[in-house]
């Protein structure tokens, strides 16, 4: 097999005897030498059920490469748990984690000269990072998702992750007691995979095996299936292809294989998330890919699943149906998707479903023909307004209304917001604001999941709006809209709202409008200083000092 021209490995080089001598040392042998040498990252660690089972995944999928002509070379990168760290000062680190993660693995795989890059992935972020720095490397590469978690059960009931934080906010409502609130939250996380809605774990794995960078079935099959380790073995099969083929991430992900991600993110009404991690793929990727290209491909694709948050199944359910590939293979059908776009296999998108058996709408409720959508267009819209100059992201499945207006319920902060929340100053018809927890006012843009959790534990969730220059977990719902820019810490409109406003949210035009005079804006931004960052030194600093804005990806790389 020839080796990857692209990795300049230094094993070749013979004024290169330390090198030699160091991988002699680890094992490998004169064979070993002309072999390719494969990059396999793990982001496995104990601390987190997304990830405790990842680097036995990265083991297996070292032993079929080292079966076919390859040195499989195992090492690790870090991860966040946002399930954990959600609620708690922890969540400022999640999005900073997507480019340490992309950044390490690119200091790995180019210090090493690895010939390709097999990224094992579970949590939120990790995916987004691997794929990142894939798109810099631009070597062969794989991404390989470790799985959904099986659907807890309490009193005949599926449980998830966010039935422990709508438990809290029952909790506070005094709907259940002490007991009934512990005994779902030991339910609700039965073992290994990652967070079983289509939350952003799930909806970023289908997403990129639309694309084209993971292998057919890999976002679908749940962890602790059998058949989730057999996929090591098509994984190093795969990469032994893509080294003939010399077949690299940029020859994969282009602007219409990015529009197949979007488009499956809108037909199974995906986490806002993606937003974010698309935008960053996009310019790694060094393509031209704006909010208005996730606004054009919303509106011409229905949502067609009904899944968590906003519906009543879970990933789990979507392989029982068929899995991804057949909802893929819908969508192309319909004429939703590219065909002709190259993937990980070798094959264009249109050949790798060719033989996956269609998908039946009649014995099943989880998917929909499109003339039969939950919603004519996607669930992720794009707004503008004079709260939102640079732009906006909502999720709007339908079940929340298409317009909003209510009086502002201010809070500089999550924490602020959940002490108001359960304390009962939040009333039915209010729009709460959460600001200074952007990317740089967080710092990390931390996700607001326990505010709107403690909401629709409270039963105001379709009678409550939510706005933030934060971001959202995949598992929130409800009239919500994130992703706020300019936001608050850099002088954005929102920063000038005060309890009382009324503010106006609409999904038809896709405006969000702080119903202020002119005047009075004028006069309050003359009031407004610039707070100072929350820190001095470290990680949330340096990410606080170089990331770009919510419109632009928060990408770290970029100024």
């Amino acid at each position: 097999m020839a080796l990857n021209k692209h990795s300049k490995r230094l094993t070749q080089d013979p004024s290169q005897p330390a090198s030699q001598a160091m991988l002699y040392a680890v094992g490998l042998t004169d064979e070993d030498m002309n072999k390719p040498q494969i990059g396999i990252a793990s982001t496995g660690y104990d601390g987190n059920p997304c990830n405790m089972h990842l680097n036995k995944l990265a083991q297996e999928i070292k032993k079929y490469a080292n079966l076919n002509e390859q040195v499989g070379l195992t090492f690790n990168t870090i991860g966040v748990s946002d399930g954990i760290s959600m609620g708690t000062s922890g969540m400022n680190y999640s999005l900073a984690s997507r480019d340490i993660i992309a950044d390490s693995m690119e200091t790995v795989v180019n210090a090493q000269s690895y010939d390709g890059l097999i990224g094992v992935v579970g949590c939120d972020k990790n995916m987004p990072g691997a794929i990142i720095a894939m798109l810099r490397l631009n070597r062969p590469s794989i991404m390989v998702y470790g799985g959904t978690i099986a659907s807890g059960k309490y009193k005949g009931r599926k449980l998830n992750i966010v039935s422990a934080f709508e438990a809290l906010g029952q909790k506070v409502a005094g709907e259940i007691d002490e007991k009934e609130y512990r005994e779902i939250i030991k339910a609700s996380i039965p073992g290994a995979g990652a967070c079983g809605g289509m939350y952003t774990a799930n909806t970023m794995a289908s997403s990129i095996e639309c694309m084209g960078l993971a292998l057919p079935y890999n976002s679908s099959i749940p962890a602790e299936n059998p058949n989730k380790l057999s996929e090591a073995e098509r994984t190093a099969q795969a990469m032994k292809k893509l080294l003939e083929l010399d077949l690299k991430p940029r020859d994969i992900v282009t602007k219409k294989s990015i529009e197949n991600a979007i488009a499956i993110v809108n037909a199974l009404g995906g986490s806002t998330n993606a937003v974010l991690h698309y935008l960053a793929i996009a310019y790694a990727a060094d393509i031209e890919f704006t909010l208005e290209d996730f606004q054009r491909v919303s509106d011409r694709t229905p949502l067609i699943a009904d899944l968590k948050p906003s519906g009543k199944y879970l990933m789990e359910d979507v392989h029982g149906i068929g899995g991804t590939p057949a909802i893929m293979k819908y969508l192309l059908e319909q004429g939703f998707l590219h065909g002709d776009c190259i993937t990980v296999t070798g094959k264009t998108l249109a050949e790798n479903l060719a033989d996956v058996k269609a998908m039946e709408f009649e014995d099943q409720d989880v998917i929909f023909p499109k003339d039969k959508a939950l919603k004519s267009s996607g669930n992720l819209q794009i707004l503008y307004g004079n709260l939102a100059e640079e732009g906006a992201v909502a999720k709007i499945s339908g079940n929340e209304g298409l317009k909003f207006e209510g009086k502002a319920v201010v809070y500089n902060g999550e924490q602020a917001a959940n002490t108001g929340i359960s304390n009962g100053e939040v009333e039915r018809g209010d729009v709460v604001v959460i600001r200074y927890v952007g990317p740089k006012g967080g710092p990390g843009m931390p996700e607001m999941l326990k505010p709107t959790s403690l909401i629709t534990g409270a039963g105001l969730g379709k009678s409550v709006a939510l706005i933030t220059d934060g971001r959202f977990s995949g598992g929130t719902h409800g009239f919500v809209v994130g992703h706020i820019t300019p936001e608050a810490q850099t002088g954005g409109l929102i920063g000038l709202v005060e309890t009382g406003d009324t503010i106006s949210i609409s999904a038809e035009d896709n405006s969000i409008t702080l119903q202020v005079s002119e005047e009075e804006i004028a006069k309050r931004k003359e009031l407004w200083k610039q707070p100072a960052l929350k820190h001095n030194k470290g990680i949330l600093f340096k990410y606080a000092k170089s990331v770009a804005s919510a419109s632009e990806g928060c990408v770290t790389d970029k100024y």
